[in-house]
């Protein structure tokens, strides 16, 4: 317990209210960009090099971007190198308003349609994310209970990221698995040999999470 309390303790580092600001500004930029890139992509699809499309593409970036792993890997990737948790919460909201805003008023008013079933996902998802990157910011720390939080973090992109069954297991895309080992090195312990067993306890973590809640994540 005193180690997970020094942890974060030393993770806390103090910056100017005017860096804090920039900071989020930021996040909010790079959020509204991302979610017109890819409502424009879904929009314009027909018109992508083949590379990108959805059938017989090799990159899948259309699919690829409407599934839930990259959003969750950039929430977790702002959460971590974030100076607290309180600010981890704020830059991930904050992210997501002006990903999930952009994204519906460009399908409103350049598509033409809006589709609110899928939009009331979006929401709810954006309305949770602060209490739970709130939580994945203590992965960032050296404690046992930070291992434990990085390897449920790992298990859950895992599940997002590949579908198996029994006879057969595959990543989603490549883009994909690209992101599950990003979340690996994101999450990274101080040893190699620590990183491994985090990597192998989060894939059992995985499938005994697979047999709990059987929906898919992506």
């Amino acid at each position: 317990m005193n180690k997970f309390l020094n942890d974060i303790r030393s993770s806390k580092n103090p910056i100017s209210i005017n860096r804090k600001i920039i900071n989020t500004m930021a996040v909010l930029f790079i959020g509204i960009t991302l979610g017109t890139f890819s409502k424009f992509l879904d929009f314009c699809q027909a018109e992508l090099p083949s590379v990108l499309m959805a059938i017989d593409g090799a990159l899948d970036v259309h699919n690829f971007l409407g599934r839930f792993a990259i959003w969750v890997l950039i929430a977790l990737c702002i959460s971590i190198y974030s100076n607290s948790a309180l600010r981890a919460s704020l830059n991930v909201f904050v992210f997501f308003v002006g990903m999930v805003t952009s994204y519906y008023l460009y399908s409103n008013y350049v598509a033409g349609f809006f589709p609110r079933s899928y939009a009331m996902i979006w929401f709810g998802f954006t309305m949770i994310s602060p209490f739970l990157v709130f939580v994945c910011w203590y992965a960032k720390g050296k404690s046992k209970a930070a291992a434990i939080l990085s390897m449920l973090i790992l298990a859950v992109l895992f599940n997002m990221t590949f579908v198996y069954g029994w006879g057969y297991f595959e990543a989603r895309s490549i883009l994909e698995f690209v992101v599950f080992i990003i979340g690996v090195i994101v999450l990274k312990r101080d040893t190699l040999r620590n990183s491994v067993l985090m990597g192998t306890i989060s894939i059992m973590f995985a499938f005994l999470l697979n047999m709990v809640i059987p929906f898919s994540f992506g």
